[in-house]
């Protein structure tokens, strides 16, 4: 299948930073890429923040999509995992600077894709599955989260408000 709006969404991470990117077809969404980057612990932090930002870029030069959402920052018990997740959520806003960038909280993600804000992660995981017509679960978790950021993307262009009005 070709045509349609494509969204890209980044799960950020320092370490792993996970991708999706779905198009919008007849009758539903196609999966175009997914997959992560991902950093060695032990480099410079600013040379990792650096390597993410490229290769975000380049997968945006690649697959030109017409929209990214990003996940947003939650509440974090661990502050300095917070500024780590945070400074590469500020890398990839960066790099899709030139595109309409939309942000999701986990909860605002659960709540699209599986029905339920306090879903648990194996539910939205199943979720992305059966929308978009995976043989399996996409694995790492990282990449199902890019994949369920890009779905929510879409849903919002087609006015998709409630996991039932995408089957209807």
């Amino acid at each position: 299948m070709t045509g349609g709006f494509v969204a890209l969404g980044f799960d950020p991470g320092l370490a792993t930073t996970g991708y999706g990117i779905v198009r919008a077809c007849t009758g539903g969404w196609e999966v175009v890429a997914g997959g992560v980057i991902e950093t060695k612990k032990g480099t410079p932090r600013a040379d990792r923040l650096r390597m993410i930002y490229r290769e975000a870029r380049s997968l945006i030069e690649m697959h030109r999509p017409d929209g990214v959402a990003i996940e947003e920052i939650f509440l974090a018990t661990n502050a300095q995992t917070a500024m780590r997740t945070a400074e590469t959520r500020g890398v990839l806003l960066m790099a899709a600077a030139e595109l309409s960038v939309r942000g999701y909280t986990p909860l605002q993600v659960k709540k699209r894709i599986a029905g339920y804000g306090k879903a648990p992660k194996s539910q939205v995981q199943a979720m992305v599955q059966r929308l978009l017509r995976l043989s399996e679960i996409p694995k790492p978790d990282d990449v199902a989260d890019g994949l369920a950021l890009a779905l929510c993307y879409l849903f919002d262009r087609q006015g998709v408000q409630s996991i039932e009005d995408a089957y209807l």
